[in-house]
């Protein structure tokens, strides 16, 4: 399967992956893909970034790559191989690589973006996986969907964020059917697009546990989770604003979570989780998380249970 451009079957039973792949967002992270900090910019990408720049913030270079190498250390002291997007001028945003694709147990989703200037990170993302020999379970191309709304709960159940903008609802139930015929159980949540991906305020930090703004989060995905027995672990309204909330597990209680989302560092630490807080100010200002830069490429399978 290796270098397929589309791997997924059409009537479902798509063939899971050894070498890559992911069945959840919390298993042990072996793999991840970030984005390349060399063209990074400030545009007016969301209501966050644009309050950035209406309050005269300036992105400090020198802080920021100080700030990116410090979560790539942080990857690396965890054991995890840190792999880049090809470098493409004018692509300001390519840093966020959770935008431009996917991953699923079954291979990557490229997905299609919903700003022009932004497009071009999707070939981007074909190129890394041609070149890595990693198969495309498919692309999407009926409207814009963004990776950050496509959210795994637990092995065999994803939530699909939809803000209408970045993500749209006819090209989330494109996905939805995807997934349904691997045997998968969808459920599609709807919100203003201020919000801009469901994982700024739903994100899974281990095996029946997650970090939830419930401010923000619809009180029926409050409830979806409930039901399946996942602890919810609350980040306040501020916290999430500033992507607090917008953590990566690293599998075997390890998270990646910013400096400034003190709570949710407090609460994780006391449950026995080991926390790397890099300060990333110079990032979530522009608009994106630690979440947002990072697409996991392979972790353990976790398997339905």
């Amino acid at each position: 399967m290796s270098g397929q451009l589309k791997a997924r079957l059409d009537d479902g039973n798509t063939p899971v992956l050894n070498d890559w792949g992911v069945d959840s967002e919390y298993g042990k992270l072996h793999d991840v893909l970030i984005g390349p900090a060399g063209n990074y910019q400030w545009r007016e990408t969301s209501s966050l970034s644009r309050a950035t720049l209406r309050k005269g913030y300036r992105l400090d270079k020198a802080t920021f790559l100080k700030q990116y190498n410090e979560i790539v250390s942080a990857y690396e002291s965890a054991g995890v191989k840190v792999h880049t997007l090809p470098e493409q001028e004018g692509l300001p945003y390519q840093l966020f690589a959770r935008d431009s694709s996917f991953m699923t147990p079954w291979g990557a989703v490229i997905t299609a973006m919903a700003h022009w200037w932004r497009r071009g990170e999707n070939y981007q993302c074909i190129r890394f996986y041609s070149d890595n020999n990693i198969p495309i379970y498919d692309m999407v191309t009926s409207g814009c969907f963004e990776g950050g709304d496509f959210n795994i709960i637990e092995p065999g159940a994803v939530l699909i964020g939809c803000g209408g903008e970045r993500s749209q609802e006819h090209t989330a139930r494109e996905i939805a059917g995807w997934m349904e015929k691997e045997g998968w159980e969808v459920k599609i949540t709807q919100f203003d697009e201020f919000f801009v991906h469901i994982d700024l305020m739903v994100v899974m930090l281990a095996d029946k546990l997650a970090a939830v703004c419930l401010e923000t989060t619809e009180p029926d995905v409050v409830d979806w989770l409930k039901a399946k027995g996942i602890e919810i672990v609350p980040v306040s309204f501020n916290e999430t604003m500033e992507l607090g909330c917008n953590a990566m597990a690293l599998g075997d209680d390890k998270a990646i979570v910013p400096k400034h989302a003190k709570g949710l560092v407090e609460k994780l630490r006391a449950h026995g989780f080991t926390v790397y807080d890099p300060d990333i100010d110079m990032i979530w200002r522009g608009g994106g998380g630690l979440h947002c830069m990072a697409q996991p490429l392979k972790r353990d399978p976790v398997g339905i249970h």
